[in-house]
């Protein structure tokens, strides 16, 4: 009749995991069947022989390590270990193996649970190479390429470029991937929501957005997202995230020159054309009518000149230089000076302030000085301006005692204006403000009173230090 051992010993040959008894040295005292299957040995093989011998010599200390740890803890301890084991044919074997310190008068021994898992330490492997070489292809991108869940809780890949794109740490998105949205612009929030849902339903999308709020959401992007699907189930949402803020500037500086060359220089030139028609029926009144065609032709000159500073402003590299302010400020203060004579300038303060910006500043003074003495209700107007340190921007300030500008001129200022066929600004010189001032990474505040004046101030990112 067989024993209860002898039982006890048929099931754990059916098991499919190796289960063997080692002693305080680990040699080991028992092993199951299973050690056939996997690593090629008759259990009788074993028995008497030293574990750590068959181990990799690569692996056997992190082995003996967490043995000899294991059943001297003074109170109960388990732990796993992965390590290479060698077959009967001088191969290895990746095994896991599962120790604990308890023990039992009837076991001689530890018991040592190990399985086979081979196939996954391969699969690991080559899951690690295609990241390698997924990571190296990212490297190299000038795109954001990511991954995320299906529900978007977990940050799967990112690559290095997100940080310059979006403004944040590759980490922090990774540790709490909900604060991406932080980093898009709070109008397009509800957008991206909406694309991020259809994507979990499984419908590809592609928009556009603005991204970054250390640029003040300046920066524009183009994304691609494209579930990834198993049995019809979205497993895995990927796609790529290019920076389209030079191509989206480009599209409105292209619709506004269009809009203003278009109309302001048709309208001038209709005014000419009448003019030169009542010359010819009426040469008494000539003198005044040349004066207007002068007058008008001047204008179209300036606004030509104007037209080709912003060309060269939109067309030369994006390059930002070390700018003095009070410097370019005293030299503009002596350039409009010279050309209005009548006109008061007045310098409260030129705080000592370097910036990061375009050398057009320049003419961004100039403007705003004389459309301040161009647009004053009086024969000889008074501009004040001043330069001061606030945070870590500086600050142009202009006033004057002229109407109030309207709107949608300061609007255009303020890069909140749209151009239409229909709804226009009235010049250049508006825009030459702006872009260069973007393109220097300022802002523009614009303040009207009626009888009071407007107050214009420029904001611009200083050189600390």
């Amino acid at each position: 009749m067989m024993t209860q051992s002898g039982y006890y010993g048929l099931l754990l040959d059916q098991a499919q995991d190796k289960i063997a008894l080692l002693d305080k040295h680990g040699t080991f005292t028992y092993v199951n069947g299973a050690v056939r299957r996997i690593l090629g040995y008759n259990p009788d093989d074993l028995i008497g022989k030293n574990a750590f011998e068959y181990i990799h010599p690569d692996d056997v200390e992190t082995a003996r390590r967490a043995f000899d740890q294991t059943i001297r803890s003074e109170s109960f301890s388990e732990t796993t270990v992965r390590y290479r084991f060698r077959t009967t044919d001088d191969t290895w074997v990746w095994l896991e193996s599962r120790m604990s310190n308890r023990t039992d008068a009837v076991l001689d021994g530890f018991v040592i649970s190990s399985r086979d898992i081979t196939g996954r330490v391969r699969a690991e492997k080559e899951y690690a190479e295609t990241a390698s070489r997924l990571e190296e292809l990212a490297a190299v991108s000038g795109d954001v390429l990511w991954m995320f869940s299906a529900d978007w809780s977990e940050v799967l890949f990112v690559n290095s470029v997100y940080e310059n794109i979006y403004g944040m740490d590759v980490e922090e998105i990774k540790a709490t991937p909900e604060t991406f949205l932080e980093t898009i612009h709070p109008d397009d929030v509800a957008a991206v929501e909406d694309a991020m849902h259809h994507l979990t339903m499984g419908k590809p999308m592609n928009m556009e957005y603005r991204v970054d709020p250390e640029e003040n959401y300046k920066r524009w992007v183009w994304v691609q997202g494209q579930p990834i699907t198993q049995d019809s189930e979205v497993v895995r949402i990927a796609g790529f995230a290019r920076d389209i803020t030079h191509r989206k500037r480009r599209e409105r500086q292209l619709i506004v020159m269009d809009n203003l060359l278009r109309h302001n220089l048709r309208n001038d030139l209709n005014i000419i054309l009448g003019k030169a028609d009542l010359i010819e029926e009426s040469v008494s009144e000539a003198a005044d009518h040349t004066t207007t065609i002068r007058q008008t032709g001047e204008n179209m000159l300036r606004s030509a000149q104007k037209g080709r500073k912003i060309i060269e402003l939109l067309t030369s590299p994006e390059r930002r230089e070390r700018i003095d302010l009070p410097d370019i400020v005293t030299e503009s203060i002596a350039i409009v000076r010279n050309r209005y004579p009548k006109a008061t300038i007045n310098m409260n303060a030129l705080s000592d302030v370097i910036v990061q910006g375009r050398v057009e500043l320049k003419e961004v003074v100039i403007e705003l000085l004389e459309n301040a003495i161009q647009h004053s209700a009086t024969a000889e107007p008074t501009v004040e301006i001043q330069l001061q340190h606030v945070g870590e921007h500086a600050e142009l300030i202009v006033e004057d005692e002229a109407m109030p500008i309207p709107p949608f001129e300061a609007a255009v200022l303020k890069g909140e204006h749209e151009m239409t066929d229909v709804y226009h600004s009235s010049g250049l010189g508006l825009w030459l403000i702006y872009w260069c001032v973007e393109l220097s990474n300022g802002d523009i505040a614009v303040q009207s009173e009626a009888y009071r004046g407007n107050r214009i101030a420029v904001s611009l990112p200083c050189i600390m230090g």
